[in-house]
């Protein structure tokens, strides 16, 4: 298992719809992460700065790097861009956090 962890930011004011339209998100985008070889995926809002927090765990042979190219994930782009500080592709604008600690069982 591969841990990722990256921040996104979003545009003030969109917290509630960020949250419904993934209560709501495509089954054809959740197929085609767990194809590429997400095991799990979360993200967590800090409501104060409007920061998105994600954290992955990838198969050790995952595909995660096609997915830019996928009709699928650039429409969901597209769909989400109103929302939040993107890219000129309309793909989220994400950092990246280095890992400084684990605690495993």
């Amino acid at each position: 298992m591969i841990p990722v962890a990256f921040t996104m930011k979003l545009l003030p004011g969109n917290e509630a719809e960020y949250e419904k339209r993934h209560q709501e998100i495509w089954p054809e985008l959740e197929g085609l992460l767990k194809e590429a070889g997400i095991l799990s995926y979360h993200i967590f809002l800090d409501k104060s700065t409007g920061t998105l927090f994600a954290f992955q765990s990838l198969s050790e042979e995952n595909q995660t790097g096609s997915l830019a190219g996928q009709a699928i994930m650039k429409k969901w782009w597209a769909y989400m861009a109103d929302l939040m500080e993107t890219n000129p592709d309309q793909s989220p604008r994400v950092q990246p956090l280095q890992k400084v600690y684990s605690l495993q069982k």
